[in-house]
């Protein structure tokens, strides 16, 4: 089968927008604080996402974000290519390990609809107020599931189901193999499915038939 023409296009884009960052980056480098308020822009909601969803803490997801620009901005001299995301989200992995050690508690679940990314959430054809209850319900179980996953299954996790990243991106992202990060993916996810499965009432009908 030929590459469809939208794949042509996708790969262009994502083409351009790496150029983009390695220009970015140059002009940071050289100290055009401009060019880091723009990667800043462009990554923040990335950075905060993954930092809200391995903490279940918006506040303490702030303040990551802001620490690991910080981060960023001290190093970049010493980038040496590759993925511009991916350095940034390891950075923020990092910080957000670091926090949940200095806390000494596992990380409590936060019910604020940011953490809720709508990818997780069953999809609606005009939901009954009942049914609306029980999605906000299985989201919450969603959330309160991924918390207890390991550190590194949790990142791994909301890399590649809420991110979108490759297995590759996030190989690069963890600095773990390939396989190391199916690994991992493949434990979180059957983690996630067996918490939820004890909310059986929550699930799609068509969940529960496959069980």
């Amino acid at each position: 089968m030929w590459p469809s023409r939208r794949g042509n296009a996708r790969r262009a884009v994502e083409g351009s927008m790496h150029q983009d960052d390695a220009e970015l980056i140059g002009r940071t480098q050289g100290g055009d604080q401009a060019a880091f308020n723009l990667i800043v822009e462009r990554y923040q909601s990335n950075v905060y996402n993954l930092s809200a969803r391995i903490l279940g803490d918006r506040t303490a997801a702030e303040d990551i974000t802001q620490e690991t620009f910080i981060s960023a901005y001290r190093a970049i001299s010493r980038f040496r290519g590759g993925s511009l995301r991916a350095w940034l989200l390891r950075i923020a992995s990092n910080h957000s390990y670091d926090w949940i050690r200095a806390s000494r508690r596992r990380p409590q679940v936060s019910l604020d609809q940011s953490l809720l990314n709508p990818g997780f959430s069953p999809p609606s054809t005009g939901p009954s107020p009942e049914q609306e209850a029980l999605r906000s319900e299985l989201r919450v179980e969603l959330q309160r599931a991924i918390l207890t996953l390991p550190p590194d299954q949790r990142t791994t996790l909301v890399l590649i189901d809420v991110q979108g990243m490759s297995y590759e991106e996030t190989a690069e992202a963890t600095r773990a193999s390939i396989g190391t990060v199916k690994s991992r993916m493949s434990r979180a996810r059957s983690r996630v499915r067996n918490h939820l499965l004890q909310h059986g009432e929550l699930l799609p009908d068509r969940f529960r038939q496959r069980e």
